[in-house]
């Protein structure tokens, strides 16, 4: 692509932004609920009215303004509403509060309009203050002319005169009332509650009324209702008497009817006792028949069968009495003769036994004598072995190495030692220290070198020389020139 086309593509494109710039600077287009005040050169309308006011007026479209030369204002034509709280006296010199609301919004004509616009273009948001004083104004000249009951029971009344009364003020603003409310109507004297007593009162009494009327219905009813329930209880009880009449009859026909039986019954039981009485009395004899004589004859039968079966029982007692003290005599003199051959086994056996542990106990400790006996002599062998070993090693290393060995003991001794030296200040009940920390530390040097003097005496007596004098910086602490008592 050569340069020259990208030149011109670029012309293009900005002439294209240039002028979309330029129509978005000039273009005003007014929204549905506000209209454009146009003024300045050229600032016309095709209406007349328009025309004659010096600018122009554009509602629902666009328009072309000149900067430099012409401004585009807007003004808001959507509802607005203010609340209105009044302080008035009635007709009857009765002060009252009304609170209400009043709705309104510019004219959609082009006189309202223009009326706004020269009023409240820069002042849009006054408007609610000059309504409140408008709508004021004109409440407290109308509530003047009514009474406290034509407020109450006639709003719309007050709303159409207040709103007729303001329409020519209105008017000349270019606004028109949408809605006005009176919501709520207060005096401070309370009329209003004492205006609504009368009315309460009389609903009272006819509420009162109304239940003492129903109560003396209900007490009539109840009366009514009484009887009929006693009257049922009467019919119930007559009905009641005649069953038990009834009964009483019965139960006494009952009571005559029972000897009448009674005494049939008892001749049917006589009958009936004399057939008993025969039919006994054949009982008996068939009775002494198989009782007496019968049982006779069968008591005879059985006493000789019984002794025949005794006598029988009794030999036969005899003989096997007689085979059981042969058989126990048997059984006796063989255990006899079993518990004699167990009795020598026994003594033989333990006999035996006796032998034996006799010789296994005397194997036993004998050597278990030459077992202590050994165990003894090895370790007093190895005890003796032991000792000369050691003895052996002392004086090797004594020989070789004096000082250490001594040293050695010293150390292990050392602090028996310091404590033997240090004795020598138990029994001290006051001490002066002469140079302060100097004198303290002299005096411990001197009871610390107690140590190094047993250590000279000890090589003195391994070496067999008399033992050095102590030194004068070793002197008895306890005559110390530093040591007062």
């Amino acid at each position: 692509m050569s340069t020259e086309v990208i030149v011109l593509i670029s012309a293009a494109v900005a002439a294209f932004i240039i002028i979309v710039l330029l129509f978005k600077a000039v273009w005003r287009v007014a929204e549905p609920n506000e209209a454009l005040i146009i003024s300045g050169l050229g600032a016309r309308s095709r209406n007349e009215l328009a025309d004659s006011l010096g600018f122009k007026i554009v509602t629902g479209k666009g328009t072309a303004v000149l900067p430099g030369f012409q401004t585009s204002r807007r003004l808001r034509l959507d509802s607005r509403a203010t609340n209105l709280q009044v302080s008035c006296v009635t007709k009857q010199g009765i002060p009252v509060q009304v609170r209400g609301v009043v709705i309104y919004k510019v004219g959609d004509d082009f006189s309202s309009i223009a009326n706004s616009a020269r009023r409240f273009l820069d002042q849009q948001d006054s408007m609610n203050g000059a309504i409140h004083e408008l709508f004021t104004g004109h409440l407290r000249s109308i509530i003047g002319n009514l009474t406290v009951e034509d407020l109450i029971l006639n709003r719309e009344r007050l709303t159409s005169e207040t709103r007729g009364s303001a329409s020519d003020e209105m008017s000349k603003l270019g606004l028109v009332v949408d809605s006005l409310q009176i919501q709520e109507i207060d005096d401070e004297t309370g009329y209003i509650t004492n205006l609504g007593k009368p009315h309460a009162a009389a609903i009272a009494a006819a509420a009162r009324i109304a239940e003492a009327q129903r109560d003396q219905e209900a007490t009539e009813a109840e009366q009514v209702a009484a009887a009929k329930k006693a009257a049922a209880v009467r019919a119930s009880q007559i009905q009641q008497a005649g069953y038990q009449a009834e009964v009483d009859e019965a139960a006494a026909k009952s009571r005559q009817a029972g000897p009448l039986s009674e005494a049939t019954s008892r001749q049917e039981v006589v009958v009936q006792e004399t057939r008993a009485a025969e039919l006994e009395a054949q009982l008996a004899e068939q009775r002494l028949q198989s009782q007496v004589r019968k049982p006779a004859d069968a008591k005879a039968y059985e006493t000789v069968k019984l002794s025949q079966a005794e006598r029988d029982a009794r030999i036969a007692q005899a003989e096997a009495e007689a085979r059981e003290t042969e058989l126990r005599a048997a059984a006796q003199a063989s255990q006899v003769k079993q518990a004699a051959a167990a009795d020598a086994e026994s003594v033989r056996l333990r006999g035996e036994a006796a032998a034996a542990a006799t010789q296994a106990t005397g194997e036993a400790e004998a050597f278990s004598a030459r077992a202590r006996g050994l165990a003894e002599a090895e370790a007093a062998k190895a005890r003796g072995l032991a000792e000369a070993e050691a003895i052996r090693a002392r004086s090797q290393a004594l020989a070789e190495n004096q000082e250490a060995v001594i040293a050695q003991q010293l150390a292990e001794n050392w602090p028996q030692i310091v404590e033997a030296g240090a004795k020598a200040f138990g029994n001290v009940d006051h001490m002066v220290v002469l140079n302060g920390a100097q004198g303290i530390e002299e005096m411990l040097a001197k009871a610390l070198t107690l140590g190094g003097t047993g250590l000279g005496l000890a090589r003195s007596l391994l070496s067999g020389a008399t033992p050095p004098p102590p030194s004068t910086n070793g002197a008895d602490p306890a005559k110390t020139p530093d040591v007062a008592h």
